[in-house]
């Protein structure tokens, strides 16, 4: 029996750039090219016309940015996007991070020309095969509006879901993600407080180059100033603080100060979700809440477990607000999660939590 190709449209107004990734593309005899585009407008009309089962696309594009591109596609024809760009400067990289909050699936660096480019056409291939794998959901952007204004007062109060957990107050929230985290970590942070004392502590799955400024454009889409954790800091201190996991570094929290760990990937990840959460699980675990977000796999999932058994108010994104339902669905199978709820909610539940537990000290 045949194995239907995977159909690719490429978008790329450079034509060196463009040639190189087709004819990476089409060394895999699974994969063929069925459209080219040099435009953001070009592509979309492409887009609708062959149904392609994923696109690369770049995001300086004459006449429709990549950006405008993504936003138009997620809403009228979802179709898994692979970002292929450069990240060579700020402006391009908070680009990046808008098409992936916008529903773009994940993003691999331009060639360079140089050695890091041995591999460059095997990346590609896995890349666009992994991509083309995500069923994507309409623009996650109208999802997450709709979600908010659904949530209402409907939901039983949190205190109910507390009433297993530590009444310690809380001084320590922790976020994981992956896959859709960028919109996600952006709704969950909207809606935190900037309460004196309280720790944030994020991990997204994001490697370098890409991930170099992506704390500052958290920053940008939130009222929190997002930082990248240096390694050094108190756990407990005055002000209200949401620091960032780097790429390439495990953050984790050894009895009251952050450090950084160079030991080897979980999960094939690092930061590793799970390591964050099982230290602060030994260190924390009563004074905590984490929430674990939509993302492939199970980074994670035995973090927030072992959260929940030390005390901690635990949360899982649900399936239907997920881009990617696999390191919450593990996390929910586990048992690991005090709650499963839509997207839209997590950062309220974990803001009432916070204000439960003061309430209660």
């Amino acid at each position: 029996m045949t194995t239907r190709k995977l159909r690719v449209l490429v978008v790329e107004d450079s034509h060196t750039v463009r040639r190189r990734i087709c004819e990476a593309l089409t060394s895999d005899p699974n994969l063929e090219i069925v459209g080219e585009a040099d435009n953001g407008q070009r592509a979309i009309e492409l887009c609708q016309s062959l149904r392609p089962d994923v696109l690369t696309l770049d995001m300086i594009l004459p006449i429709m940015s990549g950006l405008s591109a993504t936003e138009y596609i997620m809403a009228h024809c979802p179709t898994p996007i692979l970002i292929v760009s450069a990240s060579t400067n700020r402006g391009e990289l908070f680009k990046t991070y808008d098409a992936l909050a916008a529903g773009a699936v994940d993003v691999l660096d331009k060639p360079r020309g140089d050695a890091t480019d041995d591999d460059w056409n095997q990346r590609l291939v896995a890349a666009v095969r992994l991509v083309a794998k995500i069923k994507v959901i309409t623009h996650p952007r109208a999802r997450l509006a709709l979600s908010r204004g659904a949530s209402g007062s409907a939901r039983p109060p949190v205190r109910d879901a507390l009433s297993t957990t530590s009444k310690a107050p809380l001084s320590l929230v922790a976020l994981g993600a992956s896959t859709g985290g960028p919109s996600a970590l952006v709704s969950v942070l909207r809606d935190l407080p900037s309460q004196p004392g309280l720790l944030v502590l994020l991990v997204l799955h994001i490697d370098e180059p890409f991930g170099s400024a992506f704390a500052e454009w958290l920053s940008e889409q939130t009222p929190h100033a997002v930082k990248f954790a240096q390694g050094g800091e108190l756990v407990e201190g005055e002000a209200a603080r949401v620091l960032m996991a780097a790429p390439g570094r495990h953050l984790i929290v050894e009895g009251n100060r952050l450090a950084l760990d160079y030991s080897p990937e979980r999960h094939s990840c690092r930061p590793s979700i799970d390591t964050l959460f099982e230290s602060i699980a030994l260190h924390a675990g009563p004074r905590s809440a984490a929430a674990l977000l939509t993302g492939m796999g199970r980074d994670g999932a035995t973090g927030l477990l072992a959260l929940r058994q030390a005390g901690g108010f635990t949360v899982a994104q649900d399936e239907e607000t997920s881009i990617v339902y696999g390191m919450p669905r593990e996390a929910a199978l586990l048992g690991a999660a005090t709650r499963v709820l839509p997207l839209g909610e997590i950062g309220r539940c974990l803001a009432d939590a916070i204000k439960t537990r003061a309430r209660s000290a």
